[in-house]
């Protein structure tokens, strides 16, 4: 038999506390450790992702454009942060600066439209998912749905827009 010297229902959670939480977060730092070993250990090339600090639900991630495509040795940073119910929520990713000229990027904020990262988010993406849905996003744009008109509007003469996107590129990196 057991004695519990606090209030009823007290079973090691502060009264009012949400039992799930500490549990959520602790599942999902686990599965971003697991997440972030089998990034290490894949032969993806051109991303890479990792904690930022000490902190395992803030990281920062690297796309290098992809071959054969206008971002072609370009490389890009990203912020990403995860909730505390990740997987099943999807985590917060954004260019970092220099920016992202893209017709799915908003070039203020770095916000990115892509339907992983929103109304098609599910709990099977993982990190690596999401950096090489980025990636491939890249090279194919959905223009049906620009964040940023300019970007749009060139995308169909690639050596303009090449040569627009170099422009803003290497003055973002000189700032």
């Amino acid at each position: 038999m057991s004695t519990n010297s606090g209030s009823v229902g007290e079973v090691g959670v502060k009264a009012g506390a949400n039992p799930t939480a500490h549990t959520d977060s602790a599942a999902t730092a686990r599965r971003l450790q697991s997440e972030l070993m089998s990034l290490m250990c894949s032969a993806d090339a051109g991303i890479s992702a990792f904690p930022d600090g000490d902190n395992i639900f803030a990281w920062v991630g690297t796309i290098q454009g992809g071959a054969g495509t206008v971002y072609e040795g370009l490389t890009f940073k990203l912020s990403l942060y995860f909730p505390s119910d990740y997987p099943f929520t999807a985590p917060v990713v954004k260019f970092e600066a220099p920016g992202c000229f893209h017709p799915n990027v908003d070039l203020q904020h770095g916000h990115i439209c892509l339907d992983v990262l929103k109304e098609k988010w599910s709990a099977v993406h993982n990190i690596r998912t999401i950096l090489l849905s980025i990636q491939s996003l890249l090279g194919e744009p959905n223009n049906e749905s620009p964040l940023n008109g300019q970007a749009a509007s060139l995308w169909a003469n690639q050596e303009e827009y090449r040569r627009v996107l170099l422009k803003r590129y290497e003055a973002q990196a000189k700032a």
